[in-house]
This record gives structure tokens, sequence and C-alpha cells, in this order.
């Protein structure tokens, strides 16, 4: 009895779909996506070393990575730069924890009541597009210049966002989980300690994660004025200098300490919250 053949159309489809790596939504390997995350960053070192070792930018407007690095070398061995690094850091997640802890309930409140959403919604909405710098001005005079000012800028620009995210999470809980806690009589208070909380407690790490990565933009804003110490007032004082190795550092030095936090941030997360998607 002859055997029976798919279609040629079948027949080539699994072949030609196994051997497309870089298919849409077609899924990397761990190793595969830190070789391309590497492979840029080498990338990108070469083109700049290229135009600035080259002579095709005065070293005026572009330090080369070799002098970038030599600057960097002499930030912490003769002007105390770990003590910035300290200070910014302790800037960011001082004001982040602040916003954090005052945003998280308040965005419970939000998603779970609709009536504590539609009091609070039109104010948190109309303060989420102010900057934070804008309001540098008013808290240098009702702060001062010290490192509750600095704070309080960071805290401005963090707050808001998190209270609206995460209501729109709590507020997006599948409705047949809540009605089968009903059901089973689960009380109001209930339903939000045992549904609507550790359903979106996945997401509102995700949000608190994302919005980590904004403070870092806005800590520097809030040091670039009225700073003694921080890696923004490094930048603001090598920008005087003219000396653009250093500033390069500084802005290096924010990204690879926000890398760094954003995975750690992730490992949390998914140890915390191994069954979900996150």
């Amino acid at each position: 009895m002859d055997s029976v053949q798919a279609p040629p159309h079948l027949a080539e489809a699994q072949p030609r779909t196994q051997s497309r790596r870089f298919a849409p939504l077609q899924p990397v390997s761990g190793n595969a996506r830190w070789l391309l995350g590497v492979a840029f960053f080498v990338v990108f070192v070469l083109v700049w070393a290229g135009f600035t070792l080259g002579g095709f930018v005065s070293p005026t407007f572009l330090a080369s990575p070799l002098t970038m690095a030599r600057e960097g070398w002499l930030l912490f061995t003769e002007y105390n730069f770990i003590h910035d690094i300290g200070m910014t850091v302790w800037r960011v997640f001082g004001g982040f924890i602040l916003a954090s802890v005052l945003a998280v309930p308040l965005g419970i409140a939000m998603g779970a009541y609709k009536g504590v959403e539609a009091f609070f919604e039109p104010f948190v909405s109309f303060c989420r597009y102010l900057p934070a710098s804008a309001f540098i001005p008013l808290l240098i005079l009702w702060a001062g210049i010290g490192e509750m000012q600095k704070i309080l800028v960071i805290f401005i620009g963090s707050f808001f966002q998190v209270v609206l995210m995460v209501a729109v999470t709590v507020g997006g809980a599948r409705r047949d989980l809540v009605e089968a806690a009903y059901t089973l009589g689960a009380s109001d208070r209930g339903i939000i300690r045992r549904v609507l909380i550790p359903g979106a407690a996945p997401g509102i790490a995700e949000t608190l994660r994302l919005v980590l990565g904004w403070a870092w933009t806005y800590v520097i804003v809030a040091e670039l004025i009225g700073s003694s110490s921080g890696i923004g007032h490094m930048i603001t004082d090598s920008q005087a200098l003219l000396n653009t190795g250093q500033i390069i550092f500084g802005i290096i030095v924010i990204g690879v300490i926000g890398l760094v936090s954003d995975f750690v941030f992730k490992a949390v997360n998914r140890r915390l919250f191994a069954w979900s998607s996150l």
C-alpha cells in the first residue's frame, strides 16, 4: 500500500519555517541575545573610535574612547567620583521609593473603585503631563538646594506615572475571576486582597521597573541646578571646562548603573512571579 504524502506546499512549509531564524516574532536563544547585544556595543565603539581617532571630529566636541577612559580613571583616582555616584544613586532610589510607597496604594484604589478613579484621575492625568523640571524653581524656593529638593523632583516625575499605570493594571482584572470569588463568598476587601492585587502584582512590578528608568532622567535634571555633588554636577563642571571625555564618561556611568538596576529588577520579578509571563 502506497504511503500518503502531504501536498507539496505543506511539505515545504516546515523546513522553510525552521530555517528562518529572523522571522517575525521568532524567539532567539539566551546566548544569541547576549551576543547580539554585545555586538552592538562593539560596533558602536568602533564607529566612535573611527570618527574621533581618524580626525573626522574635533576632540573639543567629542572625545575618543581612549580619552574618555583616561578621564574616567582620573575622576575615580583624583576627584572622588565614587562619592558623586553614591549621591546620585541615593537621590534616585530615595525619590523613587517615596513615590512608589504612596503611588501604588492609590493606584490600586483607583483601579478597584471607579468612584475613587473618577475623583483622582483628572488631576493625576493633568499632573502627568507637567515636566518635573518645571517644578525646580518652586522646589528650590520651598525646599532649598539640599537633598530634599532633588528627591522631590524625582518624586514628582515618578509619582503620577506610577499611579495611572497601576490603576490601569488593576482595573484590567478578569471579571470572571472576580465573579467566581464573589460566588465563593469573598467580601469586597477579600476581592482586592485575594484577586485584584495578586493578579496585578506582576504588572505592578513591571511598571515600577519602567518608571525607575525614567527616574534616572529626572535626577540629572535636578543635579544640573543648585547641586554640589552627583553625576549631574560633575557633568556641568566638565561642560564648563569643555572636557567632553568626562561628560561622556558620566553619561556612560549612568547608563551602566541603570542597566544593572534594570537587570536586577527583572531577576527579582522573575523570581517573585515565576508563574507569570514577565
